[in-house]
């Protein structure tokens, strides 16, 4: 309920946890005329004690040019987001890390009206940046929610003013470990149909927001029992049993990506499934963790795109369409096609030779190291309980000769040096350009991966050897 007495400050429950840069932001604009307030999670976090990344101010007028003059003052960089809505933004290097400095009008002439507009009450919390920050102005009573462990939408409509808040709920749910209260649930079912009205990028970014969770599984639980995946990922309906088991895999491959990270904890690989696995394929940690912290266009963690692969798997046919409908890169839909196309492979491909351990990475090239992790999640995921430990072991062994491959013996097994190139075999064949010429260097690839040949006459022998076959 909305209590305009609460515009005026009050101190919270517990302190506001304010980085440096919100004091020297303080300072900066020390002299500027307008109000300017924070508004939104950076306050939500501050009262949780969370580290802060986003920082969201508004204004009454003026807001790009705040941020020019914010971006200039700590010689960071500046972007116009938009100049209708006069929406501006700071990117600063600070000693904790990079801060977003979002600027923006407000979105009515009075805070309170603002307000009333944004989503969930937790976000509409404020802090006067030009007075007390110990303070906190809560006219939606966003704190006492907060403590109750409450989401709940700002105005009876909130919800359905942007369909796309409900994914938005749905994510805070999981990481902040709340409850979404009883009118906002049946808001969110009832505009869950219509989560379609958001555009694909929109639905893109706040799904992959839920995939880039730890414990995405709890979120994507939720939005199920919401009835919000229909709306965002159709491609991955399926009976109760195959969302039950694909659920399972995800939860599992949380847990390894887990096992991997540096944050990892001695719980974390308690487990005798884990565990084995921590042990085969520590060497390997600082390789997989740089391969993991790789991001996509905007940002997208490639944590997320695993997740998305993983809800693909029962229908791998459809995931160019999933593609498509979410808007991703060309290099997200190529990796996404070999994830869903080949997961299967480090089980399938028979016995782990040189020459098989070059095809598959030919093949899959750095997608392979995801083949490989997805391929664990889904044998242990599928296996539960029931795991039988030498089967497991022989699996994990089988993803450590592949990696050392990638990670150890690139030159050697994937990519050997050349002993001749394509001009000097077709001198010494006397063949033109053309399909044969690749199809022969592929074979002499291959021997020499597989320790077959060591020279270019060798390797020459071996050409003609084919070609006398072939005819």
């Amino acid at each position: 309920m909305t209590d305009p007495q609460q515009m005026h400050p009050h101190t919270p429950h517990r302190p506001l946890l304010w980085p440096e840069i919100v004091f020297d932001l303080q300072d900066t604009l020390a002299d500027d005329p307008r109000p300017v307030y924070i508004v939104g999670g950076a306050v939500r976090d501050a009262l949780l004690h969370r580290p802060l990344k986003d920082i969201d101010l508004v204004t009454p007028e003026s807001a790009i040019q705040m941020a020019r003059r914010i971006a200039n003052q700590f010689n960071g960089a500046f972007y116009k987001l938009d100049s209708e809505r006069d929406v501006g933004r700071a990117l600063l290097e600070t000693p904790a890390g990079q801060i977003i400095i979002d600027v923006a009008r407000m979105r009515d002439t009075a805070l309170l009206d603002d307000l009333l507009d944004r989503d969930f009450t937790i976000n509409a919390m404020v802090a006067d940046l030009r007075g007390d920050l110990s303070q906190l102005i809560d006219p939606l009573n966003g704190e006492a929610d907060l403590r109750k462990k409450f989401i709940r939408q700002c105005q009876a409509n909130s919800v359905a003013n942007d369909p796309i808040r409900v994914l938005r709920a749905v994510r805070l749910a999981v990481q902040l470990s709340l409850h979404i209260e009883n009118g906002t649930q049946q808001a969110i079912r009832q505009v869950a149909p219509h989560l379609n009205q958001s555009s694909p990028e929109r639905r893109r970014d706040e799904f992959f927001k839920i995939l880039a969770l730890h414990k995405p599984a709890a979120g994507l639980r939720v939005a199920e029992s919401l009835g919000l995946l229909p709306g965002v990922l159709p491609e991955a309906a399926g009976t109760a049993d195959d969302w039950k088991h694909t659920l399972a895999v995800v939860e599992t491959l949380d847990k390894i990506l887990g096992a991997i990270s540096y944050s990892r904890s001695d719980n974390t690989a308690a487990s005798f499934g884990l565990g084995i696995l921590v042990m085969q394929l520590d060497r390997f940690r600082g390789k997989l963790v740089n391969h993991l912290e790789a991001s996509w266009p905007n940002e997208r963690p490639h944590r997320a795109l695993l997740m998305l692969a993983t809800l693909l798997l029962p229908a791998p046919e459809s995931a160019e369409a999933a593609a498509d409908n979410l808007r991703l890169s060309n290099q997200e839909q190529t990796r996404l096609a070999l994830l869903t196309r080949h997961h299967d492979d480090p089980h399938t491909m028979g016995p782990l030779t040189a020459r098989s351990i070059h095809r598959y990475w030919r093949t899959l090239g750095a997608a392979g190291v995801d083949v490989c992790l997805l391929a664990l999640a889904g044998y242990l995921g599928s296996a539960g309980v029931q795991l039988e430990q030498d089967a497991w072991l022989s699996q994990v062994e089988r993803a450590q000769q592949l990696l050392s491959a990638y990670f150890e013996q690139y030159d050697t097994l994937i990519e050997p040096p050349p002993l001749l190139n394509g001009s000097a075999l077709m001198d010494a064949l006397g063949v033109g350009p053309g399909p044969l010429v690749g199809e022969l260097v592929t074979l002499i690839r291959e021997a020499q991966a597989a320790g077959e040949i060591h020279t270019a006459d060798a390797a020459i022998a071996l050409a003609q050897n084919y070609l006398k076959n072939r005819l």
